[in-house]
């Protein structure tokens, strides 16, 4: 990250300015009308709105209007927070990329209440917890508000829960709608809430895509266990669960007017629920089963990436891939230089990511370390970030959850 080099100019190379006509030097915030003044502070970074309270009365006033979150609404696009995953922690825990800062937020006093609640899902300027109930509660991170979702229907607990996907239309209006998938294999369907209604619609059953050619057998006897090797690098078999704050791990892109759910199937293929189309398909490996590698899915600029770690030749590799519809292959587009990434060889590292523009955060944890890095998928540019103290102690987090920071979204 680059700094300011500290230099200060020399008095003497100053200009003197004329002073005629530089009626500017003297110009006030305090001048502008309440209109324009909620236009220029909503350029501000979010980081600023909890400080625009203490700066004066009338900022704090602005700070509390609905037509400034209006003002907010109007700024295209804010760079992106990634919100921590602890479940030990009474508080919320944030990476802001513009400052490249740790930020510590107050939990709402409804997850507060629902202490096992953990994130599970997250779009626009909103996330999204679930309990051990099965509840559902959408919580706008930046201002503290949440609110809890109407219960699912009780047939839906029946079926095995695989994936939960979000997607946000409008963070003023508050319109969003959380997806789930459940089922297996060989009989998917989704469920989704919508907002502008509050509540769920009809279970829908999802077809196997025709075209797609696998090595499942629809017919297969289902006590049989298929063995593979787990993100952590374990044999186990195809009941393996991920960890709680990845188990339910999906991604949602909208393309051509189609909206499409991917999530990694229990034998680490990648699925994709075509909601528009009604139909899923499974994505070909990346590679053999019998492979050392942990895998995630993460959305960029809406459309689907993988990261992979794998070992070859004793030593890591950490990449970037996008599949080709076309060709139906993968084809490689960022990757770690060798030297970051040999340091994860032989460790048994857990990859768990989320994308956010242009961007990749990753955390790399394992028995032996805890690291998180940022990835710039265009640069093929990687960063190490620096480790989140609390009371001194580092703090070791498992996973993360992208949000823009915006006051004005609405649960």
């Amino acid at each position: 990250m680059e700094k300011a080099d500290g230099c200060i100019s020399s008095p003497s190379r100053k200009r003197k300015l004329p002073q005629e006509g530089n009626d500017m030097l003297n110009f006030s915030l305090d001048e502008l009308t309440d209109d324009l003044l909620e236009r220029v502070l909503s350029w501000l970074p979010t980081s600023t709105y909890f400080n625009l309270g203490s700066v004066c009365k009338r900022w704090k006033s602005v700070a509390a209007s609905e037509s400034f979150k209006l003002a907010c609404s109007r700024i295209p696009s804010r760079e992106p927070w990634f919100f921590m995953v602890d479940p030990n922690l009474n508080q919320s825990v944030v990476f802001d990329s513009a400052e490249r800062s740790w930020k510590k937020l107050d939990h709402p006093p409804v997850l507060l209440n629902n202490c096992n609640s953990i994130p599970v899902a997250a779009a626009g300027g909103l996330v999204c917890f679930r309990n051990i109930s099965g509840d559902y509660f959408v919580c706008n991170p930046v201002t503290g508000s949440c609110r809890e979702l109407p219960p699912v229907n009780p047939d839906s607990h029946d079926r095995p829960l695989l994936a939960i996907a979000m997607n946000a239309y409008s963070n003023y209006h508050g319109s969003y709608k959380l997806v789930l998938v459940s089922g297996d294999l060989s009989k998917l369907s989704y469920q989704v809430y919508n907002s502008s209604a509050d509540c769920w619609e009809e279970e829908i059953m999802l077809r196997r895509k025709n075209d797609e050619c696998t090595g499942f057998d629809l017919n297969g006897d289902e006590d049989d266990a298929v063995y593979f090797l787990s993100k952590a690098g374990n044999v186990v078999a195809t009941n393996m669960q991920r960890s709680p704050s990845k188990q339910y791990s999906s991604v949602f892109t909208c393309k051509d007017g189609e909206e499409i759910v991917y999530f990694l199937s229990s034998s680490g293929t990648v699925v994709a629920c075509n909601l528009t189309q009604k139909h899923f398909s499974e994505y070909p490996r990346l590679l053999p089963v019998f492979f050392e590698y942990s895998i995630d899915v993460v959305e960029c600029k809406g459309e689907m990436l993988v990261v992979m770690l794998s070992e070859f030749f004793e030593s890591a590799s950490l990449r970037v891939w996008r599949f080709d519809e076309k060709t139906r292959t993968w084809n490689h587009i960022a990757g770690m230089p060798p030297a970051m990434s040999h340091e994860f060889y032989g460790k048994k590292v857990d990859v768990n990511c989320v994308g956010a523009g242009d961007q990749i955060f990753i955390c790399l944890s394992s028995a032996e370390l805890c690291s998180y890095v940022l990835c710039d998928i265009v640069a093929n540019e990687w960063v190490e970030l620096p480790k989140c103290c609390m009371n001194g102690e580092a703090v070791d987090f498992m996973s993360a959850f992208s949000f823009e920071p915006r006051i004005e979204a609405s649960v």
